[in-house]
């Protein structure tokens, strides 16, 4: 057999597929310890050694019609440049009625694949599983910030239209401007089946940052923070947004694979893609047929 270097050797054509994953090697405003620009390429070499059935979906992943169009080609040094190449080309595939799936890379880039959502969808509401509040306005001077893009996103949306789950950490202003602009729901996701009945009818962009699992389960971030979910929690979770909102485009984000030399967290993250990709397909049949 001769290795295809796609996640999980796909081979379906961007025609045939309904989902398109693409990875966003972008990490220049990470804050602490930068390596998630490797995400997507470490995730592509190892996704040849995860299994692609899933027993807890009696489902194969190579039933999924996907495309991974590699890695986009992004400006280091220019955070504005690098947010606009990933609006372009995001904004192609939601004209082609695909589905745009992307891996960070740092938190800061979900705030393109929202904007061109909102432009396409004005009732936009985002779905946010992360341990950082990520609401500062600014940081070091900074607006465009991996600690201030929920704040960005949140001047997109506005009033009750951002839902943040597994919350920990963040600094006395965030959590002040949360009780007065979003809903936030420390350390569970306690509220979530309250929260996907009132956005029935709404569209929904889903941004998981992945340091929401503890970091005894996903060390390999960059900031790392103690008292996250378990792995199981996190699948379930993530199910019941998939299965019971009109979810428009999605994101897995701060895979940091320097901070894991063991592979455990990038394994993880791969296991959690493969569930998911199934999920998301499942539904998009369920809807389109």
């Amino acid at each position: 057999m001769i290795a295809v270097n796609t996640l999980f050797e796909t081979e379906y054509s961007y025609d045939e597929a309904k989902i398109i994953i693409f990875g966003a090697p972008f990490d220049s405003t990470t804050s602490y310890r930068p390596g998630t620009r490797f995400a997507s390429r470490t995730m592509r070499a190892e996704s040849y050694g995860l299994e692609y059935y899933s027993p807890a979906q009696d489902f194969e992943l190579t039933d999924v019609p996907f495309f991974d169009a590699g890695d986009l080609n992004l400006s280091f040094g220019d955070t504005k440049q690098t947010l606009n190449i990933i609006e372009n080309y995001v904004a192609e595939v939601m004209v082609d009625d695909k589905f745009p799936l992307m891996i960070g890379g740092e938190h800061l880039l979900t705030l393109a694949p929202v904007s061109v959502a909102f432009r396409k969808h004005s009732d936009l509401a985002l779905i946010h599983f992360d341990a950082h509040a990520d609401l500062r306005d600014e940081y070091l001077g900074v607006k465009l910030s991996h600690a201030s893009v929920v704040r960005r996103i949140y001047d997109l949306l506005g009033d009750g239209s951002v839902f943040q789950f597994g919350i920990r950490s963040g600094d006395k202003a965030e959590f002040d401007f949360a009780k007065q602009h979003t809903y936030l729901n420390l350390f569970d996701f306690n509220g979530l089946e309250e929260v996907i009945k009132k956005l029935q009818g709404r569209h929904v962009y889903f941004t998981l940052d992945l340091d929401v699992l503890d970091p005894s389960v996903f060390p390999g971030t960059g900031t790392p923070e103690a008292g996250g979910v378990s792995f199981l929690e996190l699948m379930k979770a993530a199910f019941m947004v998939f299965d019971g909102c009109d979810v428009v485009g999605f994101d897995m984000m701060e895979l940091s694979p320097p901070y894991d030399p063991s592979g455990i967290s990038t394994a993880t993250a791969l296991k959690l893609l493969r569930e998911f990709l199934i999920r998301i397909n499942r539904n998009i049949e369920t809807v389109r047929g």
